[in-house]
């Protein structure tokens, strides 16, 4: 009997799973599909606890989709894929590309080590698969916005179709999932592709046309909440473009363009793999950040949400209570930590990768790129969050810091974003500010200046 094997990774899902469709293709008539899901210790080491409950739920949603018939291996794919196709005979083994910087290098090796039975690459998690775009001259896109209109004029595929009665293989030894890890409280979404498909259906009914207003504001939830989802493929984005196709509005297109950013952030990696850890812009690899006690001291404070500054506090609580945090609110406190506490962003992305629930390399590593003055950003270095009125523009009724700096929630509404202004002082148990923004930002700005002058 003919066998394919699907290797799952970041599409957990059986709707809109090209790679599936090409397995079911491969099997034919007579053969059999065996879904297998490879606990890589490269992977699952570094991902932190909130993405490794996340993903164990995921996986349990998807071995109950497909009858129960999921394969789970632990340990490094390149001996556990070869083994299990010879273990099945396995006439292909098929995925969805991987663009990342080691998928790509972990897929050369399982390929290589595979022989003659053929890795075949269907799809990505990606609208536009990253390296698709580019400029005339075919070199890469550096700015987002005319990446963005060349992505829309490029297009996307139509969804595919969700199969019905696949032949799983039934009966193929499993090991046991990896150990729940512990969460001290944490709250996390439901997982899986039907919880995916719920929250994007809320979304789009409830809150899709007031999104161009509402999601720059930490304490309305006006957002999608689909990060996750996306992260780990339990919906596609084409899926959600295709619901969109049609819809008029500049709530939609304004959504349109968080989808066109993730491609945009996928495809900078892809060209440029190393700045996942490096600075995208290499004059910035000269800039001088602080390191010893002190800027571990202020470090922890940071992560702690004990910095006296009231929206970057509420953020990194929310952080270590949701595993997320609001976007505008991620900006502002990467700014805090980078150009107000002087610490390298790579410190600031590392911890937020160890506790995000969506923690995604090329968004999240990106993003604070951007904000760090170090990548995309046509407007680098010099654009310094004021912290203070960043939470007044965005939370002007404090209803956000309140909900997670629970010490201020008797303070005046005019004083919530300057409690230390408030008669009587900032409230017991809360710290002063740590650092005055005006000074730092003078001191970031003149490291900036030397950087930019030699």
């Amino acid at each position: 009997m003919p066998v394919a094997l699907l290797w799952f990774r970041r599409d957990l899902r059986l709707a809109d799973h090209p790679a599936l469709l090409a397995a079911i293709d491969a099997a034919g008539a007579d053969g059999a599909v065996l879904p297998v899901f490879v606990v890589d210790p490269r992977l699952w080491g570094p991902a932190g606890a909130p993405r490794r409950q996340f993903l164990l739920g995921c996986l349990a949603d998807l071995g109950a989709q497909v009858d129960g018939a999921l394969v789970l291996r632990s340990g490094d794919p390149v001996r556990e894929i070869p083994a299990l196709a010879r273990e099945v005979g396995a006439a292909g083994v098929h995925v969805s590309a991987d663009a990342g910087p080691y998928g790509r290098q972990r897929d050369a090796a399982v390929e290589r080590a595979l022989g003659d039975v053929p890795l075949e690459r269907t799809g990505s998690p990606y609208a536009v698969t990253p390296g698709r775009v580019t400029k005339d001259d075919g070199t890469p896109f550096r700015v987002f916005s005319p990446f963005a209109r060349a992505w829309r004029a490029h297009g996307w595929r139509a969804p595919a179709p969700r199969p019905r009665g696949v032949p799983w293989l039934p009966g193929v030894r499993s090991d046991p999932p990896p150990p729940a890890p512990g969460l001290d409280g944490v709250r996390l979404p439901p997982a899986g592709e039907d919880a995916a498909g719920a929250a994007w259906r809320r979304f789009r009914d409830e809150r899709l046309a007031g999104y161009r207003d509402t999601r720059n504001i930490p304490g309305t939830d006006g957002t999608s909440r689909l990060s996750a989802y996306l992260k780990y493929g339990c919906v596609h984005p084409r899926t959600l473009l295709a619901d969109l196709d049609g819809v008029e509005g500049e709530a939609a297109a304004t959504y349109v363009n968080e989808l066109a950013w993730r491609d945009f952030y996928a495809d900078v990696l892809w060209h440029r793999p190393e700045t996942h850890k490096e600075s995208l812009d290499l004059r910035m690899r000269a800039m001088t950040y602080d390191a010893g006690p002190d800027a571990d001291e202020r470090f922890t404070a940071w992560a702690t949400g004990r910095t006296g500054y009231p929206i970057v506090d509420a953020g990194m609580r929310q952080l270590l209570g949701e595993a997320w945090v609001h976007n505008r609110v991620r900006m502002i406190v990467a700014s805090f930590l980078v150009k107000d506490l002087h610490v390298d962003w790579w410190r600031g992305a590392r911890h937020f990768l160890a506790h995000l629930v969506d923690g995604d390399l090329a968004s999240n590593n990106h993003g604070w790129q951007w904000v760090a003055g170090t990548g995309t950003d046509a407007s680098p270095y010099h654009r310094v969050f004021n912290p203070t009125r960043q939470g007044k523009e965005f939370d002007p009724d404090g209803e956000y810091v309140r909900r997670w700096v629970p010490e201020l929630r008797d303070v005046p509404t005019r004083f919530v974003h300057e409690p230390w202004l408030a008669p009587g002082g900032t409230p017991e148990g809360y710290p002063l500010p740590i650092v005055d923004h005006a000074e730092e930002r003078r001191v970031a700005l003149d490291r900036y200046e030397a950087v930019r002058r030699a």
